[in-house]
């Protein structure tokens, strides 16, 4: 499989997963790697900072910014850090698994992330630009400037029945002119208010002098109540040349959607949240053009998707009635706004297009997901989650789909965890223990003294305190062990990982037995939500064919302490597939085809939403799941005859 860049001067094989790529001399790997689909890890954002994008050069040359990250060893080895080296000769590279997004399902089980992306779509972007010569006017054709210039687009390219934006107008004559009658007219794809088939149509809504057709990009944007995720893509090659992500600005205003909404509905509440999360695309934005060099006046369009929630906030709609029955957002398609009108730093008459929702808590970025991953193109039966503060889950295939939203609270995300902190620099990612001493092997994401612990270490260390004894069932600590790790503290009894002298907060890092009670209630919250609605659709969790996880948390979890403690149901791993931000991909994919655009209005029209809120039976599942890994063993044999087994050879 080749994929393309602008250049075509070097080409760089990707081992193990047989990718070539191909870019100009000189060009990025991080970035190489990004636009061959390669999925590094790169806490840092490309900084060099954090040493988690390593690459094996194994033939050929680069020029490498070498950081302390790279230890002299490794340096003579190979290793290099993708972000801070550019690319000189033809090269043929390995990405460790530690390197990997995916490493839980791709170094095991030999998945390539591509398989759970969306097919069959044209290359066609929604934004468009076209390059026209008109003959100057005469007195036998002294037609209007406009008229001309559809004339000439008609003429030239075919295009008819056009609308324009009367803005244009302000400046069309002296640019035309000024131009020699040779300009470059960009035109969107809009819609209409209703979701026929024909709800397509084209607009004019800028008209530039002579030939830009090469300075043509595109935003894409996922709107975390986390984090904001941004890409820049060249709509031109049809590949992503900047990245970035930044916390949500609103996050000082509470950790999930709910506290948001309680924000907006005080006196100029709305108006802070929408200037926080407008400031944190505006520095997303600034990001992605410091790294690429693009000009701010050559971004013509943006596409955006996020839960509904922070899409109404984003727009400046009030958000107040998406938490009171009968839930209702205030629209489910988004007519497009301009971005200079949100006060977002693009040129002026950049429209931007938010992903329709579902429901109140079921919005455009779970929309995006199932469109960029395809989930509705699949004959097989399909389990779609997005793990996070709130958890969203689809079920379903090509002819049916439904959907939930469970809240799961924040400790996933290292929230309401005594030293739970988000998946960064310092934070502990693994856990081991062993069975006799019961001391710890801690795995820190950018391998330096830990800080606190990330929410897939928190599931990885509870995993393995269970399977070693260390706690019951119920999440309760032992407390006759022979070893000090374990102790009575301020939340009841709690575990060390690590004492203050192994840390940079200087202070004992610890797991308490709240710590793992905030855990449960998480995982009880996602597992009864797939209970409830395979229930609904009237199948099992056994049934499912492949399980999609998405979301930033998701790409870092361990298949096996997930169904450990009953987060996920008990499948064979080769089933599950990691998508990272989901809603990003397919807000992304979007931006490269008008057919995919269509999808999203006509996904989010057949999906079927279900409110665990009001359901007896989520309740029933909840509080079943209220144990590790549940409270009936059946559902979990194979962990349960494992637990009993590893507990017994412990006893012995």
């Amino acid at each position: 499989m080749t994929k393309e860049l602008h250049g075509k001067k070097v080409t760089v094989h990707f081992n193990p997963d047989n990718v070539d790529v191909v870019v100009a001399k000189g060009d990025n790997l991080l970035q190489a790697a990004i636009a061959a689909g390669i999925r590094l890890h790169a806490s840092c954002g490309g900084a060099g900072t954090c040493g988690t994008c390593k690459v094996v050069i194994e033939k050929g040359e680069v020029e490498t910014i070498r950081t302390a990250r790279i230890s002299d060893s490794e340096y003579a080895r190979g290793v290099r850090q993708a972000c801070q080296t550019r690319i000189l000769t033809d090269l043929t590279l390995k990405i460790p698994a530690e390197s990997r997004i995916e490493r839980a399902i791709v170094a095991r089980e030999g998945k390539n992330v591509s398989a759970a992306l969306a097919t069959g779509w044209r290359f066609k972007p929604p934004f468009t630009k076209y390059y026209v010569e008109l003959p100057p006017p005469t007195l036998t054709d002294n037609a209007s400037d406009l008229s001309r210039l559809l004339r000439g687009l008609k003429q030239q390219h075919g295009l008819r029945n056009l609308g324009v934006d009367v803005e244009i107008l302000k400046t069309l004559p002296k640019i035309l002119r000024s131009s020699k009658w040779k300009v470059t007219v960009s035109i969107v794809t809009t819609a209409a208010r209703d979701i026929s088939r024909d709800w397509r149509r084209l607009l004019v809504f800028n008209v530039e002098p002579g030939d830009t057709r090469e300075r043509h990009y595109s935003l894409a944007f996922d709107i975390g109540t986390t984090t904001v995720c941004g890409q820049l893509l060249d709509l031109n090659q049809g590949k992503i040349i900047a990245e970035s992500i930044e916390f949500n600005g609103q996050i000082p205003y509470g950790q999930d959607v709910i506290t948001r909404i309680t924000q907006a509905e005080k006196p100029g509440g709305l108006k802070k949240l929408q200037n926080a999360v407008v400031a944190t695309v505006n520095k997303v934005i600034d990001n992605l053009l410091a790294e690429s060099k693009v000009k701010r006046k050559d971004i013509g369009h943006i596409m955006l998707a996020g839960n509904t929630t922070m899409t109404q906030i984003i727009l400046g709609i009030d958000p107040r009635y998406l938490r009171r029955a009968p839930y209702t957002p205030a629209a489910n398609f988004f007519p497009p706004r301009e971005a200079r009108a949100l006060a977002i730093r693009v040129r002026k008459g950049v429209l931007m297009f938010a992903a329709p929702a579902v429901s109140s808590y079921v919005g455009g970025d779970i929309v995006s997901g199932v469109v960029g991953t395809g989930v509705y193109q699949r004959d097989k039966l399909i389990f779609s989650l997005d793990i996070g503060t709130n958890g969203e889950i689809v079920i379903g295939n090509s002819e049916w789909l439904v959907t939930a939203s469970c809240s799961a609270g924040p400790a996933f995300e290292g929230g309401g965890i005594r030293h739970g902190i988000v998946a960064t620099d310092g934070a502990i990612e693994d856990f081991d223990i062993d069975n006799k001493t019961y001391e710890p092997k801690i795995g820190v994401i950018g391998k330096s003294k830990p800080k606190g612990i990330c929410g897939s270490g928190l599931i990885n260390t509870i995993a393995r305190l269970l399977e070693a004894d260390v706690i019951t069932q119920n999440g309760k600590f032992h407390h006759s062990l022979p070893t000090k790790r374990v102790r009575p503290g301020e939340d009841g009894y709690e575990y060390v990982l690590a004492w203050a002298p192994e840390t940079q907060i200087g202070r004992d890092i610890v797991i308490t037995e709240i710590d793992i009670e905030n855990l449960i209630r998480a995982k009880a919250a996602m597992y009864a939500g797939c209970q409830t609605l395979s229930k609904s659709a009237g199948v099992s969790c056994a049934a499912f064919d492949q399980v999609i996880i998405a979301g930033a948390f998701g790409s870092h979890l361990n298949i096996r302490s997930a169904i450990t403690i009953g987060l996920l149901p008990e499948l064979p791993e080769d089933r599950f597939i990691f998508v990272g931000n989901g809603s990003l991909l397919g807000a992304r994919l979007v931006s490269f085809s008008t057919d995919l655009l269509d999808d999203t209005r006509r996904i989010a029209a057949m999906m079927t939403n279900i409110e665990l809120s009001d359901s007896a039976d989520f309740m029933d599942a909840y509080t079943a799941a209220m144990f590790l890994p549940h409270t009936h063993a059946e559902v979990f044999p194979e962990v349960t005859r494992r637990l009993s087994q590893r507990q017994k050879n412990i006893k012995q």
